[in-house]
C-alpha cells in the first residue's frame, strides 16, 4: 500500500501492508532523557499478570512536543464530532486498573 503526495511540498510516505494493520495498545509508558523521549506501546490482556511492550518509539524532544501538540489537535477534532472523551483515570482517583477487572484466580 502506497500513500503518495502530489503537491511540491509535501512527502512521499509508503505504508507497507504489515504496518498498514496497525498494533492494538491500551498503555503506553513514557520515559525520557535529555536527548530523546521513548514511548513504549503495551497491550495488557484482563486477568494476565504481565504484559509485553508491543512497539517502542523514540523521539526527539522536538518531536515529542509537535507530536503532543498534533494529538491535542485531533483529539479537540474527534470531540467536537463525536462528543468528550471520559477520562477513566478521573473516574478511578489515580488506580491503574492491572487487571482490568478480568478474572480473578481462586485457590
Amino acid at each position: 500500500m502506497e500513500n503518495q503526495s502530489t503537491g511540491p511540498d509535501e512527502i512521499r510516505i509508503d505504508l507497507s501492508e504489515e504496518i498498514a494493520q496497525g498494533t492494538y495498545s491500551n498503555l503506553v509508558v513514557v520515559t525520557h532523557s535529555p536527548t530523546e523521549f521513548v514511548l513504549d506501546f503495551v497491550r495488557m490482556m484482563p486477568g494476565t499478570p504481565s504484559a509485553k511492550v508491543k512497539s517502542r518509539i523514540i523521539l526527539t524532544p522536538d518531536h515529542a512536543k509537535r507530536f503532543m501538540r498534533t494529538l491535542q489537535d485531533n483529539i479537540k477534532k474527534y470531540e467536537s464530532m463525536h462528543g468528550e472523551i471520559e477520562d477513566p483515570m478521573q473516574r478511578m482517583e489515580g488506580v491503574l486498573p492491572i487487571n482490568f477487572g478480568g478474572n480473578t484466580p481462586l485457590a
